[in-house]
């Protein structure tokens, strides 16, 4: 089986050798053992469950959550010459015919289908009549995570996956995810009826991705900073709303960048059309909202950026996980600020939600926050909140620019006595004024310049308090309160400090350049090793293969990865048994591009 299963990787995918615990889980599926596989985003999942079904005897039934990420994967295993198809909306009834009529005469290998329809009645029969002919090879659970209601992507579809292992107890089952901390893995377990299966947990370290977090001052600017270097690069800008998605993609184009919007408040056409453009030209960002992302497989996004604070660190990692997928150097960049932080506890105090669910998001919440405020490396403390121990990455802003620490504790009680003393009903900016003894119209007009903390925190200025008040925040010894306008309000947890019982420390607030490492990321990145000579040829490749996806409506990515392309135009292979030796490239693509490819490298010499 092993030997089989090897030789498909080389031959079908291309690849010379199996990654982490791919072999063992394809051996432990192929073999009929049920699987649950936790791997990050660009570790090869995909692989865990497609091997096996070409493996098995009969057809994969792969369950996907979205309609375009069906697309790419057939697309991409056509390339690679696997017979595949797909059951969703967008088919009329003759196209849906033609694929049932595929199941039933053996040619198909792997079969996607969205959960709502695998659950249909029409749908179940056709399972029934395949389990019949014994031609269903497995079941594959992509992004089972959506199985978990207090997930961050929660499909309530999901959870009628749990009968397929009670209608059809013999066939193995493969549940796959690129996220989830020890909470949800056992609510996937539990909901998905995988008690029997094997774990396998692979690192969730992503050693290509820089983590970098800014303290929002003017987002505009320092997304302007950040993407000054990586013009023709596509990534992906996340906001919180709506209309911030819509204005942000604005002026983005009026800066000269191809950018999109997406979020669910768009009609679903111009939502498709953007997301399609995204995947299939090449430079394009995305703005959007978090409807936008779950399960793109777009494998050359260089970099992904949050003006607004995500929801949890689960969604953190989901959504900056999307760069980088083909290995490069990524960068994954926020500004994040007071505000932010207000605005998701009233979402979570507002929320209609259970108070255990409640609860259950704050902490999830709180640990954003401790990422963020974090004085150690962020790689140590986002892969510790999945359970995984790391050594500090060098690799982020904490280790690249340690911050200073210092005995906060006389400043924060200056700050929580000046929130006290002002009643706690006014928000950071006034708190702020009466520190630093400015006499605006407010604080005269409430006598705020007599109290005896007028003035305490003139050693200050705006953006050092402000530090300081988010990080308060940030550890719950203040609340902003929303439903006041964002009022500063003492916790029980403040006493202690106040009362000099506990100290605490702070990070120094220190004026910084927001922008990432300049052109670390890019294509120029990439080919920067390369001669000049290999720099044209790979050009050349990247011109051929917008042709050539062009031509056939698929993304670029379909045809040949980027780092596919650095290898040709390293080695310059002059035969097909040459072109074999390159990763990514298979029978398939050798035979379908094969000449042409050649030609290239011909004329190049």
């Amino acid at each position: 089986m092993t030997d089989r299963a090897l030789d498909i990787l080389r031959t079908t995918f291309g690849y010379p050798a199996f990654r982490g615990s791919q072999e063992e889980i394809i051996g432990h599926v192929s073999g009929g053992g049920d699987a649950l596989v936790l791997m990050p985003t660009g570790g090869g999942k995909s692989l865990c469950y497609q091997i096996p079904a070409l493996l098995r005897h009969g057809v994969g039934i792969v369950v996907s959550p979205l309609i375009a990420l069906m697309q790419d994967q057939v697309d991409a295993l056509l390339q690679a010459g696997v017979r595949a198809a797909f059951l969703n909306s967008t088919l009329d009834w003759p196209q849906v015919q033609e694929i049932e009529q595929k199941l039933f005469s053996g040619d198909l290998d792997l079969l996607y289908i969205a959960p709502e329809r695998l659950a249909g009645e029409r749908s179940i029969g056709l399972l029934d009549r395949l389990h019949e002919q014994n031609r269903i090879a497995l079941f594959a659970i992509d992004e089972a995570h959506c199985v978990s209601q207090w997930g961050h992507d929660f499909r309530p579809e999901y959870l009628q996956l749990s009968a397929f292992h009670e209608r059809y107890p013999t066939i193995p089952r493969i549940a796959l995810t690129a996220t989830a901390d020890e909470a949800t893995r056992s609510e996937i377990i539990s909901r998905l009826g995988l008690g029997e299966a094997r774990v396998f947990i692979s690192s969730f370290d992503r050693p290509n991705i820089r983590y970098t977090v800014v303290e929002k001052d003017n987002p505009r600017k320092q997304l302007q900073a950040f993407l000054a270097d990586r013009k023709g690069e596509a990534g992906i800008v996340y906001c919180l709303s709506r209309k911030k998605v819509d204005e942000t993609a604005e002026w983005l184009c009026s800066q000269g960048y191809a950018a999109l919007p997406y979020h669910a408040g768009m009609d679903a056409v111009n939502r498709a059309e953007n997301q399609r453009r995204f995947l299939r030209e090449e430079g394009v960002i995305v703005v959007a909202t978090i409807a936008f992302g779950m399960g793109i497989d777009k494998p050359d996004v260089r970099f992904v950026a949050h003006l607004d604070l995500p929801k949890s660190i689960e969604a953190y990692y989901q959504e900056t996980g999307r760069a980088g997928r083909d290995g490069e150097p990524s960068e994954a960049w926020m500004a994040y600020g007071l505000q932010d932080v207000v605005l998701q506890r009233s979402r979570i105090d507002e929320s209609v939600a259970p108070p255990e669910q409640k609860r259950l998001e704050a902490q999830k919440l709180n640990a954003l926050l401790a990422y963020c405020e974090a004085p150690r490396c962020r790689r140590v403390v986002l892969l510790d909140y999945f359970g995984e121990k790391h050594t500090p990455c060098g690799n982020c802003d904490v280790c690249l620019d340690p911050p200073e620490l210092f005995n906060g504790t006389v400043v924060a009680q200056k700050a929580l006595s000046a929130v006290y003393r002002t009643g706690q009903r006014f928000g950071a900016l006034h708190v702020i004024d009466v520190l630093r003894g400015k006499k605006s119209d407010k604080a005269t007009q409430w006598g705020h310049d007599q109290l005896s903390v007028f003035g305490i925190g003139a050693d200050f200025d705006d953006a050092a308090w402000r530090a300081v008040l988010r990080q308060l925040v940030a550890a719950g010894l203040l609340h902003a309160d929303l439903a006041e306008h964002g009022a500063l309000k003492l916790t029980e947890e403040a006493k202690p400090v106040l009362k000099g019982e506990q100290s605490i420390q702070l990070r120094r607030h220190v004026a910084k350049k927001s922008a990432g490492r300049p052109k670390k990321g890019s294509t120029a990145t990439l080919i920067a090793d390369l001669s000049p000579e290999a720099v044209s040829l790979f050009e050349d490749l990247r011109q051929w293969r917008a042709d050539t996806a062009r031509e056939q409506g698929v993304p670029a990515y379909v045809i040949l990865h980027d780092r596919t392309l650095k290898e040709l135009a390293e080695m310059r292979p002059s035969t097909r048994g040459h072109l074999s030796m390159v990763t990514g490239i298979g029978a398939a693509k050798i035979e379908h591009y094969g000449d042409e490819l050649l030609a290239l490298m011909a004329q190049a010499s």
